[in-house]
């Protein structure tokens, strides 16, 4: 049994943060900084309403079942934990489809939410596709049926975008203050992405409001770090153990990191004080968190995948997919990177893979794996781009496009079926339809995807012949095959 500590939930305070995501990465994240900084300052001004807007109306009503208050379980490895109580969700609401299909139950309570002056800051969780962006382009997925939903009916939304749109203009009307809102999505510019949905969005429904939003709304960019594997039974049943039996509970890595753009007009925490790095310029730290961190994992994530390993640390502890990953980390990403004096890409490197190897996390790959049509153009190719145009090769990213197409085909190498997880899904099983006994067809129709791979990259003769070269020999000689042509520098 490891060794714990126990450290137990601030009083209830006001809300002056709404969450959209109510997930398990802002649960053992955001959350706790902000119970961190309410323990120590006293300050509760800053409690949190977290809304679900599509996910688990299990979550929102369990929570409250429990008073809003859960655990943190915070792994330093097999023999250390910190189990904290959070307490500093005030209010838990659901606005997605319930299991009858009647949408947006607690939906006018949000809305009221958000529209409140005590309101100060909207976070969000939602991952890459609650955005609907085009991943490659940046441009609002239009026609999208949920963003034409929104169009159509702006008072009763259904996306984080529509959400904000509504709240947003609600607040205009009444003369108040708008609030900032901050993504803590792992996109690049995640800030500016954010404002383009809103703002792309508000178009559709007045010019004014629109400029208003793009010209007095706050949307500082942030980069977020801290593994958060799904819950599993062996993780309920590890903290029973300890005495805990908390259907709500999260379990994380002990290490946590948050850099923030420090632009909230209307006032904030006093973060800082609990870690978190207020900054002029999040790009740096969050391109190289993506490329560095987000891009290792993806390039784990469909190899091992694909090769029946089921875990992050079962992954890194395969010895050539360790050293390919240090070698895309310090060959291929860090090159790309333009970091502030002081950092060492190298340390930082041997961190991750320090991280990954946690014995205490179940981080399954296929978790990892989920949405790759909008989380790779940032995690990969655009620093294979920009290595593109300086007439460099990106031999390991070229290997990952090639397990991930060949991961969308929804089989292993071993012939075991698994669910695509992807928005993107269906177009990937028409390709594999039409062109899976032919690779070359196939690799091309990918490459050819311009809302994932940058025209300017797929139109890179070498790179898209590497990813045929990947892909055929992961066909053929599986996992030790796709890594033997680079062993010689592994």
């Amino acid at each position: 049994m490891p060794s714990h500590r126990i450290e137990t939930s601030s009083k209830s305070g006001e809300i002056g943060v709404v969450h959209l995501g109510l997930g398990a990465f802002h649960r053992a994240h955001q959350a706790v900084y902000l119970e961190r900084y309410r323990q120590r300052t006293g300050d509760t001004r800053w409690g949190v309403c977290s809304a679900n807007l599509r996910a688990s109306i299990g979550l929102v009503d369990g929570l409250r079942a429990a008073g809003y208050r859960y655990h943190a379980a915070e792994y330093a490895g097999s023999e250390s934990l910190t189990l904290r109580e959070i307490g500093v969700i005030e209010e838990t609401l659901f606005t997605g489809c319930d299991t009858e299909g009647n949408w947006g139950r607690d939906l006018e309570a949000l809305l009221s939410r958000m529209a409140s002056a005590d309101t100060r800051i909207v976070t969000l969780t939602v991952t890459e596709k609650g955005y609907f962006l085009n991943p490659a382009s940046g441009e609002l997925r239009n026609d999208d049926p949920m963003i034409a939903a929104d169009i159509a009916a702006p008072k009763q939304p259904r996306t984080a975008p529509g959400l904000l749109v509504e709240a947003l203009a609600r607040r205009r009307e009444a003369g108040i203050a708008p609030f900032t809102v901050l993504s803590c999505d792992n996109m690049p510019d995640n800030g500016k992405r954010t404002r383009q949905a809103v703002v792309q969005l508000a178009e559709h429904r007045d010019p004014a409001l629109a400029s208003w939003i793009a010209s007095d709304v706050a949307f500082p960019c942030s980069m977020v770090d801290r593994i958060v594997p799904a819950m599993t039974d062996a993780d309920f049943e590890r903290l029973a153990t300890l005495g805990f039996t908390d259907p709500n509970a999260v379990v994380c890595e002990a290490f946590t990191q948050w850099v923030v753009e420090d632009h909230f007009p209307v006032g904030r925490p006093s973060w800082e004080a609990e870690g978190v790095e207020m900054v002029t310029d999040v790009a740096p730290f969050e391109t190289m968190k993506l490329r560095m961190l987000n891009g290792s994992h993806s390039l784990l994530a469909y190899l091992g995948a694909l090769a029946g390993i089921e875990t992050v640390y079962d992954g890194v502890k395969h010895a050539k997919l360790r050293a390919l990953l240090r070698r895309y980390m310090l060959e291929e990403a860090a090159p790309t990177l333009e970091m502030p004096e002081g950092i060492d890409l190298v340390t930082y490197a041997d961190s991750l893979l320090d991280r990954f190897a946690n014995d205490s996390l179940r981080h399954r790959l296929q978790q990892i794996a989920m949405d790759g049509s909008q989380k790779l153009p940032q995690r990969w190719l655009s620093g294979a781009l920009a290595r593109s145009r300086n007439g460099q090769p990106s031999p390991c990213v070229a290997l990952g496009m090639a397990a991930w197409i060949r991961y969308t085909a929804g089989e292993d190498l071993q012939g075991s079926g698994y669910p695509v997880d992807d928005p993107l899904a269906k177009r990937f099983a028409s390709l594999h339809q039409e062109h899976g006994s032919d690779s070359v067809a196939l690799v091309a129709a990918f490459l050819a995807m311009d809302d994932v791979v940058p025209k300017g990259l797929a139109a890179d003769k070498p790179f898209a012949q590497s990813v045929l070269t990947a892909y055929q020999a992961l066909i053929q000689g599986g996992l030790d095959g796709a890594l033997a042509p680079l062993e010689r520098s592994l």
